[in-house]
């Protein structure tokens, strides 16, 4: 029979494979034996260890269940999504991993509502309008929305974290997916800013050259008090593990959260671009 030589560094894809080849043959299956247990084929497991098929999420989360990594750092359902997720910029997969276990998280956002907060009928006309441009495919579109909610439903836990958000005024003036789909998205922003553990504010126009970021910026606060952050141009992410770097960008969040109206004084801002919208 002939074995295909797998190069584990010549992408991802092939990484995937070859750990997959690897995890199975240490447990001395053949590609049917294993094939019979995640309910495939051994030619579909043949097919996704060289590289012929991609594998889907049902397929890693059958790997999980079989190979015992499930809900772990080094699951394949977390290698799978950094392969599908490889349109996102660098370092934003594993900032997701370090947010689901943060105790504060300090959100800025620019142009559109970020990730935690948005509905799924927003998320979805987001990507839908990345997958009309050509820039991603319609599965990829699909899995950046299922992404969104995995990370929403990481931070429903006991206790929650701290969520501070501050959106910058494009981000509810921006229409998206319709009135419809905008009204709901004004809902989830009230909704949020009515849970004991979050607060939210909207930094006007106005406050102009006293606005410490021009692009979105994620500081987090871990169990240890150790700080960590992402920030992102339209090119390029960077997650900054360093914590004497990280405390600036705490200081000038901490800045914005002074300059920018109350909580109260943003809920007016977004009934005011409701309104508008209607």
């Amino acid at each position: 029979m002939n074995r295909k030589e797998l190069n584990p560094e010549s992408g991802p894809l092939a990484a995937f494979g070859a750990r997959l080849r690897v995890e199975r043959e240490a447990r001395g299956w053949t590609q049917d034996e294993l094939g019979e247990r995640l309910g495939y084929s051994g030619t579909h497991v043949s097919a996704v260890e060289t590289l012929r098929k991609s594998p889907t999420l049902r397929f890693v989360r059958s790997l999980d269940r079989i190979f015992g990594t499930a809900g772990t750092d080094d699951s394949f359902e977390q290698e799978w999504r950094e392969i599908r997720h490889g349109s996102l910029l660098a370092g934003f997969p594993e900032y997701v991993r370090y947010e689901a276990r943060a105790t504060e998280i300090r959100v800025y956002e620019v142009g559109v509502v970020p990730g935690l907060l948005q509905t799924t009928e927003y998320a979805a006309a987001i990507a839908d309008g990345h997958v009309r441009r050509g820039a991603i495919t319609p599965e990829q579109a699909e899995e950046r929305v299922s992404m969104i909610e995995d990370r929403q439903a990481a931070l429903v836990r006991t206790p929650p974290p701290l969520i501070f958000v501050v959106l910058d005024e494009s981000c509810i003036r921006r229409p998206v997916g319709g009135p419809g789909v905008m009204n709901a998205q004004f809902d989830r922003l009230i909704e949020f800013a009515e849970r004991p553990n979050t607060h939210l504010q909207v930094a006007p126009f106005g406050l102009g050259a006293r606005r410490p970021f021009d692009l979105p910026l994620y500081v987090l606060t871990m169990l240890d008090r150790s700080l960590m952050s992402y920030a992102e141009s339209a090119q390029q992410g960077h997650l900054e593990r360093d914590t004497p770097s990280v405390v600036p960008l705490l200081t000038g969040y901490h800045q914005l959260q002074a300059d920018a109206p109350s909580q109260k004084a943003s809920m007016a801002l977004i009934d005011e671009a409701r309104k508008g919208m209607s």
